[in-house]
């Protein structure tokens, strides 16, 4: 039995400029032939318009054919539409991927396998898709690059000519390669929009279905692109199916305005008079939307779909935080996928494999054939290649899984015999004690400022208002469990583990072990931890999360761990350092409350807690400061007129800039935060006087001061910003900071910054994009549905400036630890910009030396598996009698050179005027 294909009944859709000249069809001639229950596809070479060509192999998949295709007595036979959808999701190394594996996850009833583009070879696809009939549809995620290169798209374009018998959706890269795949033509938009809002208006296609279209009805989307499909160059079976409704793009808090969003993010609507401060803001080059030539921007095609297969591409981000109706589009999508498998032959579904249905269902597919490995899963992206017979379904499918979120199986949670280690909490409280000491500044430099404060360390909520922070904890060198790590990356001609490094060990004794770690460092944290046991009443009544562990900092290079192509410009300092703290002093300065904390192994004296809380009693609040404190003299003047010197000129930082703004507009990356360093010989400054200036006058809810005494480095932080937080219910809390203003001179003047800030449509897509990338981040180690974001873009205050803070939460998975929740998520997306990894790599590329702990992290790891760090920015680094400062800013499309550099300055000033003052 032969069959032909018919032709698509005729759809109509807004005349956008350059439609009415389509292309011919040039896709490649398919002939079929029914085969007992497959059919057969044979192809010819096919021929584009600008000459690729791509040679598609012939091969026997499932027969189904769609509408009028279909064969009559399947009609007869009984029907029974998915219970659930099992998809496969193609990651193209994206920095979104995970908020969409969250969204199918809810929808779909199961989550996704994700694999990235180039980890299967189009014969593993073959086998899973046709051969095991593991999958029900296939989603290709956005991404960075373009489709007509392919490092970048890898599989994909090979996936969507060959699968055109299974139901397909592209999102951003992925509706760019659809029409590629086909004939049309990739071109630059006449701009890049990233981070930024607009109205669509659809032709009511099945994708589409409940969801209104136009201007002013409520359908706004989020859009991440530079590049589009050009609207001239479409071939009849691509039918354009949405587009924008006008010229203008909105920020978020403008579409806020108007409506509330459904499936968007919902909060109390600003009271500010929205209109004045968009009049006062009309004028500002960021908003407008015409382009630097003059002209305006046409309608953009935001949608495709092919005329005969089952396959969709939108351009913009359904999964984004800020779009109406995304949800709304990938449950239409689950609705196409059922209703197309509905429409065939019963009998060809009821050999679904359930094995593979069964994996999907938890992430952690591994726990559900028999062997659960007995180390961690790196981050790291490995090859996965057939050989024969010798690599089975079973395994490739369990790789898959493991690979795809990279994190440890907490079913293989070491035994007590295995180096194991149980932990006894002593503790003591003392109500209402710190007020009556002179606070947590006179208890620090009291109990540990002596000796140069040698081996001390002070999480360090200095600011907390508005209750942005509410403990500190403090302590020096320990008990009998106390050690100190320094782990250095090692060269990478030295091992072929580009992760691997060298850690050294002190303990209290003062004895010393160096240890090399093919695994790297935080797979050694992760073991570590999983080999200490407690029991939970120890810690009963405690009001904060921390009881002893690991305090410190994690260097930025650490990146090369957590997915990284390289660890980039090698830094002058340790790439981490931390304490095991064993015991430490706490201040809940909400309550002025102190509690002292002692953690032993078996059975021990308490000295220690004798000794510290008859410190505590005899201490006495300091009535006056210090009268060279007083006499301290503020200082205006920029760092560079003041003995520091920059990695780079003025001059070089602008075209830095500019680099970063080809690559955002060549589709490179959506957002790229270019930092610099300031540095400046400081002699024989003591530190620790230094840090509680830095604290006086720029105090901050995350601060920090950390000194490793054997490596010469100090570290003081007056950072504004969360990292991530993990909470003893198991709360995982990002709060990024992603637009930043000085504050005024006057009260007035101070209200028209904050209010400019609030309302800049630049910031706001800074923030949004930072947002999208850490809901990606969270929705890899949590549970479905349960990231969110309960604060978009708010404003808050500190001494210099006002920043814009987001809040993204979730509910971690019970089979992953924290440092994988960490390595999910490291470094900030604050700090790098979005798709992460090209990003980096990018940076790497553009950015002169390495940033050293300037953009990691400085926190704790908690014996029972909770964590807090910040982001470390603000921060004086002091290390061999030099003081350093790192800062930057994000830059997108909006970006003004100029500006961006005085952002720059801006951010150093606080730390740099600190050092100077002090000096």
């Amino acid at each position: 039995m032969s069959f032909t294909l018919c032709s698509s009944s005729e759809i109509t859709y807004p005349n956008v400029e350059g439609l009415r000249n389509a292309k011919e069809n040039r896709v490649a001639y398919k002939s079929f032939i029914r085969a007992g229950g497959y059919i057969k596809k044979h192809y010819v070479q096919a021929s584009y318009p600008d000459a690729r060509k791509v040679l598609i192999s012939s091969h026997l998949v499932p027969g189904h054919l769609e509408g009028s295709f279909m064969e009559k007595k399947w009609e007869k036979e009984p029907r029974k539409k998915l219970e659930f959808v099992r998809t496969l999701l193609i990651d193209n190394y994206d920095s979104y991927t995970y908020n969409i594996y969250q969204e199918l996850s809810v929808i779909n009833g199961l989550p996704p396998v994700v694999v990235r583009n180039d980890e299967w070879t189009w014969k593993d696809i073959f086998h899973f898709l046709y051969e095991e009939g593991a999958f029900d549809n296939i989603v290709i995620s956005p991404g960075p690059g373009s489709p007509t290169c392919p490092a970048d798209i890898g599989v994909c374009l090979q996936l969507l000519l060959e699968c055109w018998d299974i139901p397909i959706l592209g999102v951003c890269l992925g509706h760019q390669a659809l029409g590629y795949a086909h004939g049309a033509q990739i071109i630059h938009a006449s701009e890049p929009i990233h981070g930024r809002l607009s109205e669509i208006e659809h032709n009511g296609c099945k994708l589409f279905a409940n969801i209104p279209s136009g201007r002013n009805s409520g359908f706004k989307v989020v859009r991440y692109h530079s590049l589009v499909i050009d609207a001239k160059s479409p071939p009849k079976e691509l039918i354009p199916i949405a587009w924008t409704s006008s010229d203008d793009t909105l920020s978020f808090l403008e579409t806020q305005k108007f409506d509330v969003n459904p499936d968007a993010y919902e909060s109390e609507r600003q009271e500010a008079n929205f209109d004045s401060i968009l009049s006062q803001l009309k004028n500002e080059s960021y908003r407008s939307s015409d382009h630097a030539n003059g002209t305006k921007s046409r309608k953009v095609v935001m949608g495709i779909r092919h005329a005969t297969w089952p396959h969709y591409g939108v351009q913009f981000h359904p999964e984004s935080v800020a779009t109406t109706y995304g949800r709304r589009i990938f449950k239409n999508f689950r609705e196409i996928t059922k209703d197309y498998w509905l429409r065939m032959s019963s009998s060809f579904r009821s050999d679904r494999n359930i094995h593979y249905t069964a994996s999907m269902q938890v992430p952690h597919a591994s726990r559900l054939f028999g062997t659960v490995p007995t180390g961690g899963q790196s981050a790291k992206r490995a090859d996965v290649r057939f050989s024969g017979e010798a690599c089975s379904s079973r395994q490739l499918m369990q790789d898959a899984d493991t690979r795809s979120l990279g994190f440890l199986d907490m079913v293989n949670i070491l035994s007590p015999n295995t180096g194991a280690k149980f932990l006894k909490l002593k503790w003591r409280k003392f109500d209402h004690l710190a007020s009556e000491v002179g606070g947590a500044r006179n208890i620090f430099s009291e109990l540990f400022g002596k000796n140069k404060a040698e081996n001390t360390f002070w999480l360090d909520s200095s600011s907390t208002e508005k209750g942005r922070a509410r403990f500190s904890f403090m302590g020096g060198k320990g008990g009998s469990l106390w050690k100190h790590l320094t782990f250095k990356l090692s060269e990478e001609s030295d091992v072929a583990y580009k992760c691997g490094g060298h850690l050294l060990i002190e303990d209290a004794e003062g004895s010393t072990t160096s240890t090399f770690l093919e695994e790297g460092f935080f797979e050694y944290l992760n073991k570590e931890l999983l080999s200490l046991f407690h029991e939970e009443k120890d810690y009963e009544g405690l009001p904060f999360d921390f009881y002893g562990g690991f305090i410190g900092y994690i260097g930025y290079n650490l990146k090369v761990e957590c997915g990284a192509a390289s660890s980039g410009h090698k830094s002058t300092t340790p790439d981490a350092c931390f304490f095991f703290v064993d015991n430490l002093v706490v201040i809940d300065h909400h309550s002025n409350d102190v509690y002292i904390l002692s953690l032993h192994e078996g059975n021990t004296t308490k000295t220690w807690l004798d000794d510290i809380e008859q410190q505590l009693v005899s201490l006495k609040a300091s009535s006056t400061r210090k009268s060279d404190e007083q006499s301290l003299q503020t200082v205006t003047n920029s760092p560079h007129k003041a003995g520091f010197q920059s990695e780079k000129s003025r001059e070089q930082y602008i075209r830095d800039v500019e680099k970063c703004l080809k690559y955002i507009k060549d589709g490179e990356s959506y957002e790229l935060c270019l930092t610099t360093q300031i540095r400046k010989c400081i002699g024989k400054v003591d530190p620790l006087r230094l840090y509680l200036h830095l604290r006086e006058k720029n105090p901050a809810p995350y601060a920090a001061w950390l000194n490793f005494s054997k490596e010469n480095l100090c570290i003081c932080s007056s950072s504004p910003e969360r990292f991530l937080r993990l909470d003893r219910n198991g709360i995982l809390e990002a709060k990024p900071i992603k637009g930043t203003i000085a504050r005024g001179a006057t009260l007035e003047e101070d209200e028209q910054f904050k209010l400019q800030l609030q309302y800049s449509e630049k910031d706001q897509a800074e923030n949004l994009m930072i947002v999208d990338l850490l809901r990606n981040d969270l929705g890899r180690v949590c549970e479905p549905g349960t990231v969110h974001v309960p604060r978009l873009m708010e404003v808050e205050s500190y001494a210099t400036v006002h920043t814009m803070v987001s809040t993204i939460r979730g509910k971690k998975q019970s089979n992953v630890s924290a440092v994988d929740c960490v390595r999910a998520a490291f470094p900030g997306g604050s700090m790098t910009g979005a798709p992460k990894l090209r990003s980096m790599e990018l940076l790497d590329s553009i950015e002169s030396c390495s940033r050293g702990i300037y953009s990691g992290s400085i926190g704790f790891f908690s014996y029972n598996q909770t964590f807090d760090l910040n982001i470390v920015i603000r921060t004086v680094v002091i290390h061999e009698n030099e003081a350093s400062i790192g800062a930057g800013g994000a830059i997108i499309a909006l970006s003004d050179p100029e500006k961006e550099y005085e952002e720059m300055i801006l951010k150093t000033r606080a730390p740099a005027n600190a050092v100077m003052e002090f000096e």
